[in-house]
Order: C-alpha cells, then sequence, then structure tokens
C-alpha cells in the first residue's frame, strides 16, 4: 500500500530563495514534509542525518551544482534509490538527456505550473513504491512495463542495464566497464530510444521483469 502524503518527506534543492519558498508552501500545502537546501553541498551534509522520499534539485547552483550532487548522490549505496527531479530553467532536449542519463529519473522546466510539478512528483512517488513492491513481492502483469516491440540489445548495452537496474550511476558503470561516462550515457540514451521508455527507473523495472537484470 502507497503512503500518505504526510508520511513523505521531500528534499527540495535550489539557490533561488524566493522560488525555493514558493515551492516549499505548495508542496507542503499539497501534504508533504519538506527540507530546503541552498546548493548541492548543503544538501549532501543533509543527507548525512536525513533520507528524504524524493529530492526535487535545481541545476545552476553554486558551490556544486545539480549535476555533481545527484552524481554524488547515485555513487552513495545508502541513498543512491531515491527518485530525483530535475527542475531547471536549461530546457532544451540536450539539458533533458544529460539530466536523465546523469541519473535524474524527471526532468521539468522552468517556468513550470505548480499543479503539474506536484502531479510529478506524485507520479515519481507512485513509480518508485511500486519498484519497492516489486522487489518484495513476484510482479504481477498490472505492474509490468509495458515495451511495444522486441527490442534487441548489444552485449555492452546488456552488461549497462544489468548495471543500472543494480543502482549503479553512470560514473560507477564507466568505472566497472572500463569506459567513458560519455560511453555510457550514450548507451542508456539508446537504450531509452529502442525501448520508448522514459527514465532509467523505467529501464530498471523493465530490466528485472525480462530477466536482463
Amino acid at each position: 500500500m502507497s503512503q500518505s502524503k504526510e508520511n513523505y518527506h521531500l528534499l527540495l534543492v535550489d539557490d533561488d530563495p524566493n522560488l525555493l519558498l514558493l515551492v516549499k508552501d505548495y508542496l507542503e500545502y499539497q501534504g508533504y514534509q519538506v527540507t530546503t537546501a541552498g546548493n548541492g553541498r548543503e544538501a549532501l551534509d543533509l543527507l548525512t542525518t536525513t533520507v528524504p522520499d524524493m529530492i526535487v534539485c535545481d541545476i545552476m547552483m553554486p558551490e556544486m551544482d545539480g549535476y555533481a550532487f545527484i552524481e554524488q548522490v547515485r555513487q552513495n549505496p545508502d541513498i543512491s534509490w531515491i527518485p530525483v527531479m530535475f527542475l531547471s530553467a536549461k530546457g532544451q532536449s540536450h539539458n533533458r538527456v544529460k539530466g536523465l542519463n546523469v541519473g535524474a529519473d524527471i526532468y521539468m522546466a522552468k517556468p513550470f505550473e505548480p499543479e503539474e510539478l506536484a502531479a510529478q512528483v506524485q507520479s515519481c512517488l507512485r513509480q518508485a513504491d511500486r519498484l519497492l513492491q516489486h522487489n518484495n513481492h513476484p510482479l504481477e502483469d498490472n505492474a509490468r512495463v509495458q515495451v511495444a516491440r522486441d527490442v534487441e540489445l548489444t552485449p555492452t548495452e546488456t552488461k549497462v542495464i544489468q548495471l543500472v537496474a543494480q543502482g549503479l550511476a553512470n560514473r560507477e558503470i564507466a568505472d566497472h566497464l572500463k569506459v567513458s561516462q560519455r560511453t555510457v550515457e550514450s548507451h542508456v540514451s539508446n537504450m531509452l530510444n529502442k525501448t520508448g521508455l522514459h527514465n532509467r527507473t523505467e529501464l530498471a523495472r523493465w530490466a528485472i521483469q525480462k530477466s536482463i537484470a
């Protein structure tokens, strides 16, 4: 059973104090508990004492930007499972691809509608719940990720998706396979295109249900 909103704790990371307050107030109005941080380094410090159910993070920040912050999160096995949403003024396609390849599960561009933000947060949390339930129970048909076509993976793509399903970040996968991080990002992007899936979480779940992982 999914948690109620009151039991979900979100970490909101942004260097714009006005936006931080606006989003925090709206999400708290929606029933979530919200902790805030002004940059990636401050957020990492918070993560040593508290573990949120989801991170909503800006990209362009001082001291440590969103990319570097999420890479740190994905490299730490204690917190690598946390769903991440990037919330950024960088809205072009290549920015979205980079954000997803770094390890974000959802990418939203600023400006945004608060209602859509809340809906994306709720959707991401539901998806995380389903993945957790899958790890504890056999998948039922209605919990499966649907891929409309047969997908053939290269041997390297198979290795990459197995490591994605284990929760490894792209940098860790690159080190493990002794290839560049850019090569790993390219493989992840290719597999998302092949499968028609939307993010790494769906890719990992598909790998698990197909017994690729």
